[in-house]
């Protein structure tokens, strides 16, 4: 135990203090332990006591059951809950996820002692100061991710606590300690008991971390293999061509740290070049091309976001994305404002933001006119915005009502003649006002 003041939120005071007063045991325990000792401000609060689930509720005046099975209570003041959970040992797991059963236990050292990581095993209050019987401190000044206890049976516990050991390195940037970067690799193909949406949840937070690149970590443990073996596709395939220096897959990791920590944006450089190992095609000269590739990406981003269960508006934004990702035009208005009513205004900006993410992952051949080009692209897309011109039906002068009031049967022609105007108005942005397009049209 080492005597050590940490902030605590007034509530989680309130709780601890409380449960205390009537006799048990009660602390802040794992990630906000963690965090508050990295100086990061904690997502949420958890508190482990010696109190059964039953006591806990007869001490406050609005609690819900949250998992009482596996003892866990949400204590509410106001809007904010805060889970409490009783000092638990997990009986055996038969699912590479869920114990079959969890005993409830009086003692604080059995319940840290089933958590996954040294740096999520520690206890905290103000009247014991820090708790930390495993080494989570000295883990977390060494920069190191660590089981509790042996890594292959805690991993055999619980599959994605392998994914959650990667997220973990990503996140803090840590590294990983041998036994259970070891344990992770063994134990890797048990994943596959894992639901798709807690691989998804774990994958977003370490792509949209300070270090997506890890991911390369996971491919050398074997753990994409199993949930992303499209990225195992890419790491496999070189592109032996002046415009690249890295394999695929090395150039998908560069293009993702080359973004903002978006989720759309990660995702879609993370997914642009999936197409590329299926149309590789090498030339007489023995340079490599991949003709069409950014339709085949679509393709498979579908796929694998569909199959990671992401929702719909996830996969319209980044598949449409990836479809375009290597849609190149030469700067000029006109050019610029087809490209705006394709992508759409909404993900024009990410469409910029992807371009040079990808051209910046790429070999410095061309690189100054490709970025030249890129930087002449958004000038002319900032000044479109700013003059308000229309690239889409949202913003014509003219809309179908108008047509049917001028005498135009209601039906499909509508649409076209609509179309045919939007078409007219990107050419020329002049000609957006109802007299010219009606005088247009005869």
């Amino acid at each position: 135990m080492e005597y050590l003041e940490l902030q605590l939120p007034e509530n989680v005071q309130k709780i601890i203090t409380t449960l205390q007063m009537y006799g048990y045991e009660a602390y802040a325990v794992g990630g906000c332990v963690r965090d508050s000792l990295l100086n990061r401000t904690p997502g949420d609060w958890d508190i482990a006591t010696s109190a059964m689930p039953g006591e806990t509720k007869s001490l406050f005046d609005k609690t819900f059951d949250t998992g009482i099975e596996h003892g866990t209570v949400t204590v509410v003041f106001g809007r904010e809950g805060y889970e409490v959970t009783t000092y638990r040992i997990d009986g055996e797991y038969t699912d590479s996820r869920h114990p079959r059963e969890v005993t409830f236990t009086r003692s604080l050292k059995e319940d840290l002692l089933r958590r996954d990581f040294t740096i999520n095993a520690m206890a905290y209050n103000d009247k014991d100061g820090l708790i930390d019987i495993i080494g989570g401190k000295e883990d977390l000044q060494r920069k190191c991710i660590r089981c509790v206890g042996n890594a292959k049976e805690r991993f055999s516990e619980d599959a994605l606590r392998i994914l959650r050991g990667v997220r973990f390195a990503a996140q803090l940037g840590f590294d990983i300690s041998e036994d259970t970067k070891e344990g992770m690799r063994e134990l890797a193909p048990t994943l596959r008991n894992i639901s798709a949406e807690r691989i998804q949840v774990e994958l977003v937070k370490m792509l949209t971390s300070d270090r997506p690149e890890l991911l390369k970590m996971a491919w050398e443990l074997k753990i994409t293999q199993i949930f992303l073996p499209e990225f195992d596709r890419m790491m496999e395939t070189i592109q032996e061509t002046p415009h690249h220096m890295y394999n695929v897959g090395e150039h998908t990791l560069h293009a993702m740290k080359n973004v903002r920590a978006d989720k759309i944006l990660r995702l879609t450089m993370l997914l642009h070049d999936t197409g590329k190992p299926a149309l590789k095609t090498m030339d007489a000269n023995g340079v490599a091309h991949f003709k069409k590739h950014a339709a085949e990406s679509e393709k498979i981003a579908g796929r694998v976001l569909k199959r990671l269960k992401f929702d719909n508006d996830t996969l319209r934004k980044v598949t449409k994305l990836v479809k375009y990702h290597d849609y190149r035009m030469e700067a000029t208005e006109k050019n610029v404002r087809r490209a705006m009513n394709i992508i759409g205004e909404e993900l024009f900006p990410y469409y910029m933001e992807v371009r040079r993410a990808d051209v910046l992952a790429q070999s410095l051949y061309k690189r100054e006119e490709k970025i030249q080009n890129l930087d002449e692209i958004e000038e002319l897309y900032r000044k479109i915005v700013a003059l308000g011109q229309c690239v889409s039906l949202k913003t014509l002068a003219v809309n179908g009502s108008d047509l049917i009031a001028a005498g135009m049967k209601p039906g499909k022609k509508i649409g076209e003649k609509l179309e045919e105007l939007l078409e007219l108005v990107i050419d020329d942005p002049d000609m957006n006002t109802k007299e010219k397009l009606f005088q247009y049209l005869g």
